[in-house]
């Protein structure tokens, strides 16, 4: 009888919990401003974060963040590190074959970064110069197909922000990266006045996808629903916009 009370109890604690919603551990690569960076005491936020945790209000579960380098994001969530990655990773054909997406939550272009005083015509206006991009991102396959085919020196790393670090010594002389996050993230402080974007919008849908989406797991179907549902929610009732407009003087969602 023992037993069967026991159980019964802990049967309803788990419903209780259930009901409340348990945690949603979000991955992120804190190194990316303004989308995903901490701050000075060393609390997550951004652009992205910020928008985990309105989904995560609209599901009814609590994000907990986990910092993984952003090379290693997919396999850490194909070995159950984390639930989803909320960390502007863009939805590509080639990351579609290991994982799943939701819908985009934003799109914004990518841009080559270079010395004011560079006349950028094109890949080829560069060869010969060391330009650094983040491992594993859509920029570092850009710069594969595009650059280094025509004599561009490519130096990949393993966060956004020791590519400026270098930029910022003269170690390398440029980057690809998203323009966003190049303007928050570099551009708008005193070490990158000397550097500017350069060349066109790049929206190259085989390099750089269709925006940025929540990953998730394969076979994660109920998941993909409730998140897509809260990404149309909170576009409709203006706490994207809220959102956005904290971080953005336009509308990062895009086309």
């Amino acid at each position: 009888m023992k037993k069967l009370l026991l159980s019964l109890a802990l049967g309803s604690l788990c419903a209780l919990s259930f009901a409340q919603g348990k945690d949603l551990k979000v991955a992120i690569d804190p190194t990316y401003e303004p989308f995903t960076f901490k701050t000075p005491d060393g609390k997550p936020t951004g652009f992205d974060v910020d928008i985990a945790n309105a989904l995560c209000e609209q599901i009814k579960r609590k994000c907990v963040f986990v910092e993984q380098v952003w090379d290693s994001m997919i396999p850490g969530l194909q070995a159950k590190k984390y639930d989803v990655i909320i960390s502007s990773m863009s939805i590509t054909a080639d990351r579609l074959k290991a994982i799943d997406f939701t819908d985009k939550y934003y799109n914004t272009p990518s841009r080559v970064v270079l010395k004011k005083d560079v006349k950028y015509t094109g890949p080829a206006s560069i060869k010969g110069k060391k330009i650094g991009v983040l491992k594993g991102s859509t920029q570092e396959k850009y710069a594969m197909g595009e650059l280094k085919t025509v004599g561009v020196e490519i130096v990949s790393y393993e966060a956004q922000d020791q590519v400026y670090l270098d930029i910022k010594s003269g170690r390398i002389e440029g980057t690809v990266a998203d323009s966003v996050e190049a303007t928050g993230g570099f551009l708008s402080k005193p070490e990158g006045k000397d550097f500017a974007l350069a060349g066109p919008d790049l929206f190259v849908e085989k390099y750089f996808g269709v925006g940025a989406g929540v990953g998730l797991r394969k076979g994660e179907a109920a998941l993909k629903t409730e998140l897509n549902t809260a990404i149309k929610t909170i576009r409709g009732n203006g706490t994207y916009k809220k959102i956005n407009d904290k971080y953005f003087k336009f509308d990062v969602y895009g086309k």
